[in-house]
């Protein structure tokens, strides 16, 4: 995932509701982020499109509703953080991400297949894979 795509804290909290529910209408992602982000529906549905606009969600329409998902993969996503919290803390190796196996939000495959990522970025960097 690029910089550019990469998301704030509020558009992970946003990104979280898809991730565990799947597709949703702007309304049902208010009611969702209401109690962390106090957000007015106008600027959940102004955040929504400008994830959009990042490729972080897709858009079609369900019976005349405007439905979102999440256009990238979650593991993809968290990848991408952890790769920045690595670089931002100068390690030599990835973070573990046998380290999040008590998470809500990814199960055993996809803690399998973040370390598969990870790794792959690993080999890249030391020139393997280039």
């Amino acid at each position: 995932m690029a910089d550019a795509a990469a998301p704030s804290d509020a558009e992970l909290d946003v990104l979280k509701c898809f991730w565990r529910d799947g597709a949703l209408s702007a309304r049902e992602v208010q009611d969702r982020i209401r109690d962390r982000l106090d957000w007015s529906p106008s600027t959940t549905r102004t955040v929504l499109e400008r994830m959009r606009a990042k490729g972080l969600l897709s858009r079609r329409e369900v019976h005349g509703v405007v439905v979102y998902a999440s256009a990238q993969p979650k593991v993809a996503v968290i990848g991408g953080l952890m790769r920045r919290l690595s670089d931002l803390l100068d390690l030599d190796g990835p973070l573990p991400a046998a380290a999040f196996s008590g998470s809500q939000i990814l199960d055993a495959e996809d803690i399998a297949a973040l370390e598969a990522v990870l790794a792959a970025d690993e080999a890249t960097s030391d020139g393997e894979g280039a």
